[in-house]
C-alpha cells in the first residue's frame, strides 16, 4: 500500500491566519468572550483549509472540529451534537435520492425525451437540456451530480454527432454553447429550489439559528418569478452573446429516438424511481400546511426506495458524496452556529449595525449583496463561502432593520447565483469548464455581463416579487 497525498504546503496559510487571530486575542473586543475568539480563529482556519484543501472539505472539517475540542474551546459532546443536525440529515438522504435517478436511468430518459421534444433547434435544444436539469432538481442536492452526471453526457454525445469537438477546435459549433447554457441553466435551478444544491440547505441551516425559519415551499415560492424569467430570457441571451455555428440540429431527435430506443420500454426501477420522486416533491410542497418536516420527507422517500429495490444498503453505503457531505456539513454548520452561540455573531451584528446607524436597511441590504456576490471570485467552493459569510451578513442585515426572511431569502439566493463567476466558482463550474468547449476568456467575460442581469433579476424583480407576497 502507498500513502495518501496531502499537500502539507497548502496547510501554512490555515494555521498561519489562525493562529495570527488565537494570539490576538489579547486585543479582541471587550464584548467578545475568550472562547468566541478562539472558536473564530479555528473557524476561519477551517474555511481557509476547505478553499486551499490540502485534504478534501471533510478531512479539513475533521481537523477543525478535533482541534476545537482538544484546546478545550468545545466539549466533545457538544460537539458530536452537530451530527444530530436534521438539515444534514436531509441533504444526506436526498444525495441518495438523486443516486436513484442515475442508478435506474431515469434521469438520462428524462434528457433524451426533453431532446426529442425540443431539440429541433440549437436555441430548442438548449432550453431542452436546462429542462432536465429543472426537474430533477428538487431532489438532486449535489448541483455538479445533475449538470456533470446527468446533462453533460448528453451534451458530450449530441456534438459528437454534430462534430463539435474540443480536440480538433470545432467546438464552437455547438458544443460551446450548450456547454456555457447548461452552466447557468444550473446556476438558476440551483437557486429556485432549497434542496437543489447544498449551500442553499447551508444557509437554511444558519438562518434557523438565528430563528428565521425558511420552509421548502417558501423558497420555491419566492424564487419562482425570477427563476422562470432567467430560465426563459438567459439562454436566448447567451445565444446572442456567444452564437455556435450550428443553428439548426434535426438530427437531435433521430439521435434521441434511437437511444431511447436502445434503453427499450421504461422498466419497473424507474417507475418506482418517479412515483417515489413525484410523492416526495409533493409532500415537501405541502410540509408546512401538514406540520410534516422537510428532512422527514427525504427520509420517507429513501426508505420507500429501499423496500422496493430501487436502491439496497450496499448502494447508500457506497455513496461517498452524501457521507463526505454529512461529515463536512455537520461540522461547519456546528462550528458557525457556535459562533452565534458564544456571542460573536450578535457582537459583530451589533457592532456593524451601530456603524451603519443612519442608513436605510435597503441601502444597507444592497451593499451586502453585493459584497457577497463579487467575493466569490476569491472562493473555490459555494458551500465554503456560504458558512463563512452568511450568518454574519444575515445578522447585519437584521440589525439594520431589514425584514429578518426576506433578508434571510435575498441573501440565500445570492448564495446560487455567485456561482456564476469563475470556471473554479463551484462544482459545476469545473466539470463543464473542464470538458474544454469553452475559453477562459469567453467563461469570464460572459460571465461578467450574466452576473450584473442575476443580480437585477434576483435581486430587484425578486424583491418586488417578495412585497407583493408579503414577505417585506
Amino acid at each position: 500500500m502507498t500513502l495518501n497525498k496531502v499537500n502539507y504546503k497548502k496547510f501554512i496559510l490555515p494555521i498561519a491566519v489562525g493562529l495570527i487571530i488565537w494570539f490576538l486575542a489579547p486585543f479582541k473586543p471587550v464584548a467578545v468572550s475568550l472562547v468566541a475568539w478562539h472558536m473564530l480563529a479555528i473557524f476561519i482556519a477551517t474555511i481557509l483549509a476547505c478553499i486551499t484543501q490540502p485534504l478534501p472539505i471533510a478531512g479539513s472539517a475533521l481537523i477543525g472540529i478535533t482541534l476545537s475540542v482538544l484546546l478545550g474551546v468545545v466539549k466533545m459532546e457538544d460537539a458530536a451534537s452537530g451530527f444530530g443536525n436534521d438539515t444534514v440529515w436531509m441533504i444526506g438522504m436526498a444525495y441518495f435520492l438523486s443516486r436513484g435517478f442515475i442508478n435506474t436511468g431515469l434521469g438520462r430518459r428524462i434528457a433524451l425525451i426533453f431532446v426529442r421534444l425540443f431539440g429541433k433547434r440549437t436555441l430548442g435544444l438548449s432550453y431542452a437540456l436546462i429542462g432536465v436539469d429543472l426537474v430533477t432538481a428538487p431532489a438532486t442536492p449535489s448541483n455538479t451530480a445533475r449538470a456533470g452526471g446527468i446533462v453533460m453526457p448528453i451534451i458530450e454525445s449530441l456534438s459528437e454527432t454534430f462534430g463539435s469537438s474540443p480536440k480538433d477546435g470545432t467546438q464552437s459549433k455547438i458544443g460551446s454553447y450548450l456547454m456555457f447554457t447548461e452552466f447557468h441553466g444550473d446556476i438558476i435551478t440551483s437557486g429556485m429550489f432549497m434542496t437543489a444544491m447544498a449551500p442553499n440547505l447551508v444557509a437554511v441551516a444558519l438562518a434557523k439559528g438565528m430563528h428565521v425559519q425558511i420552509s421548502w415551499m417558501g423558497w420555491f415560492i419566492a424564487a419562482l418569478v425570477p427563476g422562470i424569467i432567467c430560465l426563459l430570457v438567459v439562454p436566448w441571451l447567451i445565444y446572442k452573446m456567444y452564437p455556435p455555428e450550428i443553428k439548426e440540429t434535426p438530427n437531435a431527435k433521430e439521435w434521441a429516438d434511437k437511444e431511447l430506443a436502445e434503453m427499450g420500454k421504461m422498466s419497473l426501477p424507474e417507475k418506482i424511481m418517479a412515483s417515489v420522486f413525484v410523492i416526495a416533491l409533493i409532500l415537501w410542497m405541502v410540509s408546512s400546511f401538514i406540520g410534516l418536516e422537510a428532512s422527514t420527507v427525504a427520509f420517507l422517500a429513501v426508505v420507500l426506495l429501499l423496500l422496493t429495490g430501487v436502491l439496497s444498503t450496499k448502494d447508500i453505503l457506497n455513496e461517498t458524496g452524501a457521507w463526505n457531505t454529512i461529515i463536512w456539513f455537520s461540522i461547519l454548520i456546528f462550528m458557525a452556529n457556535e459562533l452565534n452561540v458564544l456571542g460573536f455573531i450578535p457582537w459583530l451584528s451589533k457592532a456593524l449595525g451601530t456603524s451603519l446607524h443612519g442608513m436605510s436597511w435597503e441601502i444597507v441590504l444592497v451593499v451586502l449583496v453585493l459584497f457577497y456576490f463579487y467575493s466569490h471570485y476569491l472562493f473555490a467552493s459555494g458551500t465554503a463561502h456560504v458558512t463563512a459569510m452568511y450568518g454574519a451578513l444575515l445578522a447585519v442585515a437584521i440589525s439594520a432593520g431589514a425584514p429578518a426572511t426576506f433578508a434571510a431569502m435575498i441573501l440565500g439566493f445570492t448564495g446560487a447565483i455567485f456561482g456564476s463567476t469563475t470556471q473554479y466558482a463551484n462544482g459545476p463550474a469545473s466539470a463543464l469548464f473542464g470538458a474544454g468547449y469553452n475559453k477562459q476568456s469567453d467563461w469570464w467575460r460572459l460571465n461578467f455581463i450574466l452576473g450584473l442581469f442575476y443580480i437585477v433579476i434576483w435581486g430587484g424583480v425578486g424583491s418586488i416579487w417578495m412585497k407583493i407576497l408579503g414577505m417585506w
